[in-house]
């Protein structure tokens, strides 16, 4: 789709423009206008690059010369003027001679020293450059003539003006004959051509209507009315279909004709093309054995003329042997040998078509049909009962309607099935057993049952309205829009509505190439391995596809697996990812694994089957970061842990390396992991695992380092309020950079121990706790002890409360918790040795204990536990004594652990 947008616009005068023309090779525009002034502009910076007076009237038209700096004027002024842009815009001559305003000037294109006017004195004048005088006049219409436009193709000598008779009329200017007077505009004839690529004549008037004409048979072909006023103007690009029409109230831009060039290959590699009447020929073969072919490039092919059709082509088609082509275009056709290039055949066709055994048939209208036999001679004629829009050759002949297509045998023309689907072409495979139907969006393949429908034709069986109805079998439909399709063997080869050149076996479709400009299939040769396409400028273009690999996916699809692994060494190595992803698509993963070459793909597919020590060995080769991290989740997710451990080491995947070591209560694993990840920059791993270890002052000091004071005072308040002192001068340090008041107001507990609750309950749990910090119970006696209550060690200290001893420090009651009394009895200077004693023999006897997590206490652990890879000290609960001490608010518990960090 084009999009309406404007790139430049220039404010040339108030008055009419009347003519403009681009310099493409200065980057010029050059304007007149009315106002008699020749303006001219750079497109490009939108400069102003020269004006003057031209004329003493209206200037009608402006034209350029297409090769030196000449610029011609025509004007009311009945002069024609030409300007020198080399020499200032110096006008270096004036041509006199019309009686009347001179509407129109243009160039020779055939002889650029030549140029033609168009005046409203009825005539037409040819002159030379370099001559003030016309070389010859002529009379051309009964009234003023208002355009001219001469041929551009062939050798044919003539031109075409368009006058306000309402005519137009086509002149051999060496003969100064009328060759052909185009009659049916009923108003002035304001603007006409002679398209450049096209055999065509369009012609536009003040009736609001172009009109169309063939250029050889000056047969009207269309006329079109888009509603907006008069026609003033009509312009076109060389190598384009596409015109535009300049209205009163407007522009259209429109599309005639098709792109896809008129060619046609024979199986030998032999392509015949129609440019205009002319005729080509070029054969792939004929390229050097020393050239490197390279998919996508264009080939250096040597073009041969071979000869001229008498009719314009519109389509061009080998016969199944290549002996003969076939021309159609017209309404006729001819069938011609395509080496001499000898007329053989001919007769009137809309649509030509041969049969797979060389027959052909003719469409004359949508209710005729005529077969054909080899020799050229007719067979049958056939009158169809509805209205055939289009035929189609091959195995059969199918003649379409708007929304079905019907399928006749070539021998009698009995009917074999109607098929309900709108049908833009019709595509069969060389078997003849398998035929694509392409609609505008989507396309189908079917299975013909050719020995179904022989069994049921020669059993005289009768046929209804719809046909046999097994003779054909839906296999795959795809959606997907084809533009042009050929069969190689059981393989679809086409290029879709976004230029993508696809093939399709099995109803798998893979994608070759992505093509970068339209190109249409032209055939495939199996020698080559190459399918050849061609584009709308005539270039061939060679893509590979090779046959071994159509073969193979073949085999695939039937199940034939064991020939298809025959096969597979004779494709090329790099075309094995290919084979695996087909493979893969088929549900053959495993298989797609043995013939995968590609590193990456090998890993995804052994992934996908879960063959995890095939994926390490991949890994291993690779050395890629990301692959080991997914290899590690699904061997962590599979229970291999060792390789889960080897996985996110590779990948450097700390953080998997922390759950796993922590799960697996690894000391050694978390030391290292901590050490790694501080190498590693990775802190808050390495922060985690130095936590877990109970190395409360690393974890400090790593807090420090990362410049995080505030965590690290708070830490150190929650675990070492030992070093808070330390750390607040350094964050009052620190913050002091930015705001000195707020580092003022930071309080020290050493300083203001009133401001911290429980300050020195902490400072004593941390002396008398640090020595067995870190050491823990072998984690997999967590199970035993998960559900037990926990309390924290300065909450059991800060709840627990004693009866004081009198003034000589003996206690009134019972003791009966004797570890307690020891732990207060150290810390009192009055007890006397003989009671210390006492108690600890006490202790001794018992051997009872209610583990408080009080660091005095713990020292006589009754049962300790040597540490193995353990994160988690569980300790055995003990039979709780009786006592007459209370604690407080707290009930007590029946078990107190010390909790890992995570807890």
């Amino acid at each position: 789709m084009l999009l309406q947008t404007m790139a430049k616009s220039f404010e040339v005068t108030e008055l009419p423009v009347r003519s403009a023309k681009f310099i493409p090779r200065k980057q010029w525009v050059v304007a007149g206008a009315d106002d008699m002034f020749i303006r001219v502009y750079n497109y490009n910076t939108m400069d102003k690059v020269k004006v003057f007076e031209a004329h003493t009237d209206y200037i009608r038209c402006v034209s350029v010369h297409p090769t030196l700096p000449y610029v011609l004027s025509s004007s009311d002024d009945m002069l024609i003027k030409l300007w020198d842009w080399e020499k200032g815009w110096v006008c270096t001559q004036i041509f006199e001679g019309h009686s009347h305003y001179v509407m129109q000037v243009t160039f020779n294109p055939k002889d650029t020293n030549t140029f033609a006017s168009a005046s409203l004195d009825r005539t037409i004048k040819i002159w030379n450059l370099g001559s003030p005088d016309p070389n010859f006049t002529l009379d051309a219409h009964q009234k003023g003539v208002n355009c001219v436009d001469y041929f551009t193709g062939g050798d044919k000598p003539y031109l075409i003006t368009g006058s306000d008779d309402h005519t137009a009329k086509v002149w051999d200017y060496q003969t100064k004959s009328c060759v052909q007077t185009l009659d049916g505009h009923t108003h002035n004839v304001s603007a006409v051509c002679f398209h450049p690529e096209l055999p065509i004549i369009i012609t536009g008037s003040e009736d609001g209507t172009v009109r169309i004409w063939h250029s050889t048979t000056y047969r009207l072909e269309n006329t079109l009315n888009y509603g907006l006023e008069r026609v003033w103007a009509i312009g076109y690009i060389k190598s384009s279909r596409r015109i535009v029409i300049g209205y009163d109230e407007g522009t259209i831009m429109v599309k005639i004709g098709r792109e896809e060039p008129v060619a046609s290959m024979d199986n030998s590699g032999k392509i015949i093309w129609a440019k205009h009447n002319e005729i080509q020929t070029v054969n792939i073969k004929s390229v050097g054995a020393d050239f490197e072919v390279t998919d996508g490039e264009r080939l250096p092919l040597a073009v041969k003329e071979l000869g001229t059709c008498d009719l314009y082509p519109q389509s061009l088609k080998h016969n199944p042997n290549g002996r003969f082509v076939v021309v159609c275009g017209d309404g006729e056709y001819i069938i011609y040998t395509a080496l001499a290039w000898r007329n053989r055949s001919f007769g009137s066709a809309l649509e030509f078509v041969w049969s797979a055994e060389g027959e052909y048939a003719v469409r004359e209208s949508t209710s005729k049909i005529k077969i054909f036999s080899k020799n050229f001679q007719e067979k049958k004629s056939v009158r169809p009962t509805f209205s055939a829009e289009r035929i189609f050759g091959g195995t059969l002949l199918a003649m379409c309607a708007n929304d079905f297509i019907c399928f006749y045998d070539w021998a009698e023309c009995r009917l074999i099935r109607r098929i309900d689907v709108t049908v833009k072409n019709l595509y069969w495979s060389d078997s003849g057993d398998l035929v694509t139907i392409a609609s505008d969006t989507s396309f189908y393949i079917l299975k013909y049952s050719r020995d179904v429908v022989s069994s049921y034709l020669e059993g005289g069986r009768g046929v209804d309205e719809e046909g046999v109805e097994e003779a054909f079998e839906l296999l795959y439909e795809t959606n997907e829009r084809v533009r042009t399709g050929l069969w190689v063997g059981d393989c679809f080869i086409y290029n879709n509505s976004s230029w993508r050149l696809n093939y399709c076996v099995g109803g798998e479709v893979t994608t070759m190439y992505h093509l970068d400009r339209p190109m249409y299939l032209l055939g495939y040769l199996a020698s080559q391995s190459r399918v050849y396409l061609i584009d709308k400028e005539f270039n061939v273009i060679g893509y590979t596809l090779l046959l071994s690999l159509i073969e193979y996916k073949t085999l695939v699809m039937r199940g034939d697996l064991e020939r298809a692994n025959e096969i597979l060494p004779s494709i090329p190595k790099e075309q094995y990812n290919s084979v695996a992803r087909f493979l893969e698509s088929r549900g053959m993963v495993e298989n797609a694994l043995d013939v995968a070459t590609d590193p990456d793909y090998r890993f995804e597919l052994a992934i996908q089957l879960g063959r995890l020590e095939v994926a390490q060995e991949i890994a291993s080769e690779v050395q890629s970061e990301l692959k080991w991290k997914q290899l590690g989740e699904l061997a962590m997710s599979n229970g291999k842990l060792e390789m889960a451990e080897e996985c996110m080491r590779r990948a450097m995947d700390l953080s998997g390396l922390l759950l796993l070591y922590s799960s697996l209560g690894d000391t050694d694993g978390i030391s290292k992991l901590a050490a790694l990840a501080k190498e590693q920059g990775k802190k808050n791993v390495a922060f985690l695992c130095l936590f877990m270890l109970g190395k409360l002052e690393e974890c400090l000091q790593l807090l420090v380092e990362s410049n995080r004071i505030p965590e690290a005072a708070l830490m150190a308040r929650s675990y070492l309020p030992s070093k808070v002192s330390e750390i607040v001068a350094i964050w009052r340090k620190d913050l002091s950079k930015v705001n000195s008041k707020a580092a003022e107001s930071l309080a020290d507990p050493e300083e203001y121990p009133n401001l911290f609750e429980d300050w020195q309950v902490a400072l004593s749990v941390e002396s008398k706790f640090g020595d067995i910090r870190g050491i823990y119970a072998p984690a997999e006696d967590y199970i035993n002890h998960v559900d037990k209550p926990h309390v924290t060690l300065v909450e059991a200290f800060r709840n627990m409360h004693i009866d004081e001893p009198l003034e000589n420090g003996e206690y009134e009651h019972e003791v009966c918790y004797p570890a307690i009394l020891l732990m207060k009895s150290r810390s009192r200077k009055n007890t006397t040795p003989p009671r210390r004693k006492q108690l600890e023999k006490e202790v001794n006897k018992k051997r009872q204990l209610w583990w408080m997590l009080i660091p005095q206490t713990v020292e006589y652990l009754l049962t300790e536990t040597k540490p193995r890879n353990s994160g988690v000290r569980i300790m055995k609960e003990p039979h709780p004594p009786k006592s007459k001490i209370s604690l407080g608010q707290c009930e007590k518990p029946n078990f107190v652990s010390v909790l890992t960090p995570h807890e």
